[in-house]
This record gives C-alpha cells, sequence and structure tokens, in this order.
C-alpha cells in the first residue's frame, strides 16, 4: 500500500531529512515516532502529495506521488486521502455539517448529506450538525475534523498529532474512534505523534518507524 525508496527532503534553510526505506502492505497501519523536527509533518506531506521529494521514490496504492503533476496530485488527493491536521482548520464561519460538504464541494461534486449523518452519528456528534466550530468542545472539533477526513471514502488516512490539546481520556477515545474508522473504511492509516501516550496505545498494533 505504501512504499517509499532513497527517500530525502531538504529545505532552503537548516538540515536536510533523509527517510529510510520502508514497504508497508495492504491492511497494515503505520506510525511515525519523533520529537518535533524530526521530519513528521514533512513526510506526512509528501505521503499526501502536497510535498514533493528532493530525491526518492513514494507510492502509494501502487501511484508514484514523486511523478504527478500537480493537477494529477488534486485530483489523486480528492479521490483517496483523507487528511487530519495537527490545527483542524476547520472553516469558523460555516456549520459542521457545511464544514463537512467542503471535500465535495472542492471537488465540484454534490454533497453527500446522508454521508454527513451517517458519519456525525457513528463519532457521537448527532444534533451538532449546525453548530459553528467555536460552539464544540475541542474533542468534539476533534471529531468533526475526523468526519471530514473520512466523508469521500478515502483509502489513505493520515493524522497529524491527534492527540493535541486532548487530555487522557479524550485521547484514548480518539484513538480508539482512528482506529475503528480505519477499519470500517478499509483504510490505511498513519498516524504521526511524539506522544506517549499515542505510543502506548499504538504500539503493536501498527507498524512502528521512528524518524529522528
Amino acid at each position: 500500500m505504501i512504499a517509499w525508496t532513497g527517500l530525502r527532503h531538504r529545505y532552503a534553510q537548516g538540515p536536510g531529512l533523509a527517510f529510510g526505506d520502508l514497504s508497508l502492505p495492504a491492511g497494515r497501519h503505520l506510525l511515525l515516532r519523533g520529537a518535533s523536527g524530526s521530519g513528521k509533518s514533512t513526510l506526512l506531506a509528501m505521503l499526501a502529495g502536497l510535498m514533493r521529494p528532493s530525491d526518492g521514490q513514494i507510492e502509494v496504492g501502487g501511484k508514484a506521488l514523486h511523478t504527478l503533476t500537480a493537477r494529477q496530485s488534486d485530483a489523486w488527493r480528492g479521490a483517496q486521502l483523507g487528511f487530519m491536521p495537527q490545527r483542524l482548520h476547520l472553516s469558523a464561519a460555516l456549520s459542521v455539517a457545511d464544514n463537512l460538504a467542503l471535500p465535495f464541494i472542492a471537488a465540484g461534486l454534490k454533497p453527500d448529506s446522508a454521508r454527513a449523518v451517517d458519519l456525525l452519528d457513528r463519532l457521537g456528534l448527532s444534533g451538532l450538525a449546525q453548530r459553528l466550530p467555536h460552539q464544540l468542545s475541542m474533542g468534539q472539533a476533534q471529531r468533526v475534523a475526523l468526519a471530514r477526513a473520512l466523508m469521500r471514502r478515502p483509502t489513505l488516512l493520515l493524522v497529524d498529532e491527534p492527540s493535541a490539546s486532548l487530555d487522557d481520556a479524550a485521547t484514548a477515545q480518539m484513538l480508539d474512534l482512528l482506529l475503528q474508522a480505519a477499519t470500517e473504511q478499509g483504510a490505511t492509516l498513519v498516524v504521526a505523534t511524539h506522544d506517549a501516550r499515542v505510543i502506548q496505545r499504538l504500539a503493536g498494533l501498527m507498524v512502528e518507524r521512528v524518524l529522528a
């Protein structure tokens, strides 16, 4: 499902980043561990087709992401990718329901309201569809972001620091939701974290890669 070889990225300032070769078979999930600055977010950006590597090859589901044009990358992301960033980027002016419609609108598609209702129900958010993001708790906002990432039934779900700003109980709940959602959707899950709580919960359930 995911493979990369000779993968490197160099920024204009600071040292370059090198990522040891990896081949993750279909049906497995990936846990990216490492301190801040180790390259976790850079690797997620390359897996999302948002950043082209300086060197090497990267494939997801047989698609060579390093060869795609910008337009091809956009089309691939819309069809295959769900991304839950550390900063949730919910549109403050839009309701929960309208935030969930955005992945369809961005692709020029008709929003799937039935899908939104189903996901909100599965994630314990029934009755919150018309709320604005500032009317949500942090845990509720995290689950809305997860619902948005799942709206178009992605084959790849990328999650950056899912425990950000969450207490222990909310962190455990979020991780359970991620694992459940990936299983139900048949998606490959990639989680990037430096949180020991997340590592302890997911260790043994996912292939681990430590970035230094």
